[in-house]
């Protein structure tokens, strides 16, 4: 069988240039000489070259009489065939469009190579001639910076490095785009490296088109991908150009472009094919920076601003409906929010059936979600701004996204003043005041849980007095005021009682019991914290119930019934991973430590608190990571103290 090569790969990629340098190489391979077409499946002008033309021009290479050729396709390449066989030639068919075009230039036997290039992958020259898909992906960031010095003064190049560095990233490592943005630095030898990489970050394509010559456009290059597509896939690959966040997966494309995911599926698969969009694991679907910001303007350009706004409030609503029904699944006993209907067309994922998948799903997403957010507030959807962020907060606690809670609930803040829900508004004011008071902000977080209590009050919702209170309690606790929480934490609990909400009711004992041994006294906290646990466990309120275990753990560990306290510790961590609340374990791993030292179980403690510093590192959490490793460097030391020979006599 023929070896054939079929370099794939999107427009200005490289192909023709890799396949033509590997021909110069490899001149001694063939001694029987080299052919080349351009098939020119992609070219600004003209259609596609005839298969019929190009076995006539091969045949005229060959030496054939042009007035004595056979008449028909079939005859034309059984001529040419005949002329190779047994010959060692290489065969380039450059530009295809079609397998149509390939298959009439390829030669029998097994002496011949033949390379093909294209921007399609060619499926069927893969599946029924054996060919090998090579596909071309950008450049690494050696590469593309030798291809930049070989384009640029020596020099300039040396002297302006990390300008040069920038550039390659700004062009993505993409051969035309920095071939593009080379000639405009050697055209302009005088203006900085610099200066171009402002207007490259500034205008971004507009810097890599060119009004007059179609082949040194970045655009223009591009647009003759979408020439060989039908409308329905013009317009989905326009639409994943202003999808937000960084990729997208087959369920979110479906709710974006309004069509079935056997519709989708179909799409996605021909710009896949079409070199456009490239498939990941797991279902990933991801673009070139370059072809994204192409697609963005054609979206723009091409498609009217009603079909945008339709296609981001159906993406916004399948996140929006898909995030609250994970954060359901991970926290039911949470007091629920009412959604809107979503938009026709949407299809919120349907999978999602229990904690592991919620969670999964949600770490997966989440740059997905906070895009989604800033997409509604830039449409004016204030209702799902806050929405969202209400949808994130288990996540963002039990993952300890802090900074991420901060940003999403400030903007749940300002959509929630523009709408006349007084509900709405205190609960934005809440949790925005709550992730200050996580990020350590105390002025800031008064001053919000402040501002939500005084609109609980004016709108008599006890409900929400209850929760503020619960949370100026937390704020306090985070200050180390544990008197002033005690005092708002004992408020909530009387809130909760009066109505008749247990399951919150047994939190705030918690809270309450906590707090009471944070100020030494321990009978108390016992006594709430023990009638918390029976609560949780009735109402089957695994986080609830691990927090209260760490508190139980906590007073046995500060009365000297450590035993016990590992206990506690232990299974508050195993519930904690159950539920995948990373940022709640990592504080219990940190306790059960000491435990593990105050019985000189130093083995234990040290891999409780590795454990744990590698947690907070994660978590960026730096100042418990600093306080962890200093605990780990004073076991060691103590660990040594203990072991060393006694030398005095």
């Amino acid at each position: 069988m023929v070896s054939i090569s079929a370099i794939g790969g999107a427009g200005g990629i490289g192909k023709t240039c890799l396949a033509l340098t590997w021909a110069h190489r490899n001149l001694v391979r063939f001694p029987d000489g080299q052919l080349f077409v351009d098939l020119r499946g992609f070219s600004p002008t003209g259609p596609p070259t005839e298969p019929a033309d190009a076995v006539r021009g091969f045949l005229a290479a060959l030496g054939a009489d042009p007035d004595h050729l056979p008449r028909g396709l079939d005859a034309l390449a059984a001529m040419f065939r005949g002329l190779v066989s047994g010959k060692r030639m290489l065969i380039v068919l450059d530009n295809a469009a079609t397998v149509d075009q390939v298959v009439p230039l390829l030669p029998g036997g097994a002496t011949c190579t033949v390379l093909v290039t294209s921007r399609t992958r060619l499926a069927s020259l893969i599946d029924r001639h054996g060919a090998r898909h090579l596909p071309l992906g950008v450049l690494t960031h050696k590469e593309a910076r030798t291809v930049l010095a070989a384009r640029l003064d020596e020099a300039r190049g040396d002297a302006e490095s990390d300008t040069a560095d920038e550039l390659i990233e700004l062009c993505g490592r993409h051969p035309l785009a920095l071939a593009i943005t080379a000639r405009h630095a050697a055209i302009h030898p005088t203006i900085p490296l610099a200066e171009i990489a402002a207007e490259l970050r500034d205008l971004g394509l507009d810097m890599l088109d060119h009004d007059t010559d179609p082949a040194a456009s970045l655009p223009a290059v591009l647009s003759w991908s979408l020439r060989r597509l039908t409308d329905q896939q013009r317009t989905v690959f326009a639409l994943l150009g202003i999808a937000p966040g960084p990729d997208t997966d087959l369920s979110a494309a479906a709710s974006l472009t309004g069509l079935s995911e056997a519709q989708t599926r179909k799409a996605l698969r021909a710009l896949e094919d079409a070199s456009l969009l490239d498939r990941h694991p797991h279902g990933r679907y991801t673009m070139h920076d370059l072809i994204r910001a192409y697609a963005a303007a054609t979206a723009h350009g091409h498609l009217p601003d009603s079909v945008r706004r339709a296609a981001l409030e159906r993406v916004v609503d399948f996140y929006l409906h898909t995030a609250h029904t994970a954060d359901r699944l991970l926290n039911p006993h949470r007091p629920p929010i009412s959604l809107d209907r979503p938009s026709p067309g949407t299809h919120p994922q349907p999978r999602l059936s229990d904690v592991q998948t919620s969670l999964t799903w949600m770490d997966a997403h989440h740059p997905h979600l906070l895009a989604v957010q800033h997409t509604a507030a830039a449409h004016r959807r204030h209702r799902a701004v806050w929405q969202l962020a209400w949808a994130l907060t288990t996540f963002h606690q039990r993952r300890g996204h802090r900074h991420d809670a901060l940003t999403v609930w400030q903007a749940a803040a300002d959509a929630a003043d523009r709408l006349l829900d007084p509900a709405a508004r205190t609960l934005a004011q809440r949790r925005l005041g709550h992730a200050h008071a996580m990020m350590g902000g105390h002025e800031q977080a008064i001053t919000h849980l402040h501002q939500a209590l005084a609109l609980a009050e004016h709108h008599h919702d006890l409900a929400q007095q209850a929760h503020t209170h619960d949370a100026l309690a937390w704020a306090w606790e985070r200050r180390e005021d544990y008197r002033q929480a005690l005092e708002h934490g004992r408020q909530a609990l009387g809130f909760f009682r009066a109505l008749d909400d247990s399951v919150w009711e047994a939190v705030e004992l918690n809270a309450v019991g906590w707090l009471a041994a944070r100020l030494g006294d321990y009978d108390t906290a016992r006594e709430h914290c023990l009638a918390a646990l029976t609560l949780h466990r009735r109402h089957h309120d695994p986080q609830s119930e691990a927090a209260t275990l760490d508190s139980l753990g906590w007073i046995d560990h500060h009365t000297e019934h450590h035993r016990q306290a590992i206990d506690h510790y232990q299974q508050a961590v195993l519930l904690y991973r159950t539920v995948g609340n990373t940022a709640e374990a990592v504080v219990v791993l940190d306790h059960l430590g000491h435990s593990y030292a105050a019985l000189g179980q130093h083995h234990q403690a040290r891999e409780a608190w590795r454990t744990a510093l590698d947690l907070y590192r994660q978590q960026s959490r730096d100042a418990d990571t600093e306080r962890v490793q200093q605990q780990l460097d004073d076991l060691h030391h103590a660990s040594h103290d203990t072991i060393a020979p006694n030398h005095s006599h």
